[in-house]
């Protein structure tokens, strides 16, 4: 049964990166690949309620990250109707694609830290939109912002889901792995930006937004727009912290307030003004093709879970390498091609606190390689399927373009990370 469901995992995954040669929405592929596996695991099981229970409950997690993803695009949405975003790219003024790009990304990388890796992609591709023209280009640019966003959400308990998966688990502390991780995070990043920035070269060109937008909107109600907005999106973390909610639980209310207020200040105008200004309207205008591809991937991967097969390679590599280091950096580089989540919590699974306790120098490297690993590939984070489905990236495109500068500043900070822990004063001497 394992095997079947593997098979239909690497078919469904192939045509997912043939997708522009077999002429076939991946959004499609997804969910049948999703689904098939569940079925094949049903059909092969004596214990028909267990599976259904067992798909429930992966459901309960996975619809929160749809849920999510949704609330954070509507949110985006509702800003770029209000020309939010121009109060942005009105003030960045850069034109040559060196200095545009090592802005983005750092800026990227930060606001990930803040946010998540996730909302942080969605933000600044729609930024991008607004300042690059050209598809190519811009392209280009959204793959360094996928690697900026795994790599600034590495190192901060709530900057990506697996890094707040160990924290919540006790395996990590706050300020340790901020400490720990901000350097092999920050290399992660600069190798990357090093290596692109020979291969391109020029200004880019502003792109022209031919949408007509409603021309009577006050600066007033853009800035309130705006800046509650952004507020929403940064309080999230801070809201899960102190609730203990899911992240979607926030985004949800956030956008429920948002709701509230532009019904207010758009309460006197005309009907189809008050309709192109709205939440409704927002929400007609969400990739909804991304999101159904997020759905299919993410059951895919469950069923993955649930039959064992996740736990079983990690059983395999832990009696074959032996050497944490390797597993590590192994795990990051699976996570690739399978989600991180999983592969952490097979992890979590295997070593208890008492094998390795908090703060470990497992946890922290299993934290970054999983936090970045998934760069390498398109697929292989909740960053880049965002992205993908955003800017229709090929695959193919990203592992020809993104996926070697990706690899290089991978190893570069598993590479830093290892040296660091090596000299241990070298943490200290750093942070004086």
């Amino acid at each position: 049964m394992s095997e079947i469901v593997i098979l239909i995992f690497i078919l469904g995954y192939a045509a997912i990166a043939f997708e522009h040669t077999i002429k076939i929405n991946k959004s499609a592929t997804a969910l049948i690949t999703g689904v098939l596996c569940w079925t094949i695991y049903i059909l092969f099981s004596s214990d028909k309620v267990f599976v259904s229970e067992e798909l429930t409950l992966h459901l309960g997690d996975l619809s929160g990250i749809l849920f999510f993803l949704m609330g954070a695009m509507t949110i985006v949405e509702l800003i770029d109707a209000h020309s939010g975003f121009d109060m942005i790219t009105e003030r960045i003024r850069q034109k040559d694609k060196r200095k545009l790009l090592w802005i983005i990304g750092f800026v990227t990388f930060f606001l990930s830290a803040i946010l998540d890796n996730l909302t942080t992609t969605i933000v600044i591709v729609s930024l991008l939109r607004k300042l690059i023209k050209d598809d190519k280009d811009r392209m280009f640019f959204t793959g360094i912002v996928v690697i900026a966003a795994n790599a600034g959400g590495a190192w901060t308990p709530i900057g990506d889901v697996t890094t707040t998966m160990l924290w919540m688990g006790g395996q990590i502390t706050t300020l340790n792995i901020m400490m720990k991780l901000i350097l092999p995070s920050l290399l992660c990043l600069v190798f990357p930006l090093i290596f692109v920035s020979f291969k391109i070269k020029g200004a880019v060109e502003s792109s022209l937004n031919k949408e007509v937008r409603y021309q009577g909107l006050s600066q007033n109600h853009k800035s309130i727009v705006f800046f509650s907005g952004v507020s929403v999106l940064v309080l999230v973390p801070v809201f899960k912290t102190l609730t203990h909610l899911p992240p979607y639980m926030g985004i949800l209310l956030g956008l429920g307030i948002l709701w509230v207020i532009t019904e207010i200040i758009h309460g006197k105008k005309a009907v189809p003004t008050k309709h192109t200004l709205s939440v409704a309207q927002a929400l007609r205008k969400i990739d909804m093709p991304s999101i159904l591809f997020f759905l299919g991937i993410l059951i895919c991967i469950a069923a993955l879970q649930s039959t064992g097969v996740l736990t079983t390679t990690a059983n395999w590599m832990d009696s074959t390498i032996k050497n944490i280091n390797v597993i590590a950096i192994s795990i990051g580089l699976l996570s690739a091609i399978i989600d991180n989540v999983p592969l952490v919590a097979a992890a979590q699974g295997m070593y208890s606190l008492t094998v390795y306790p908090t703060d470990h120098f497992f946890w922290e490297f299993l934290a970054y390689a999983a936090g970045t690993g998934g760069s390498v590939l398109i697929i292989g984070s909740a960053a880049g399927v965002a992205a993908m489905g955003m800017e229709k990236i090929n695959f193919f495109w990203y592992l020809r373009k993104i996926s070697l500068p990706a690899l290089i500043g991978y190893l570069a900070g598993c590479f830093a990370y290892i040296l660091q822990n090596y000299f241990s004063c070298f943490p200290r001497f750093f942070w004086v």
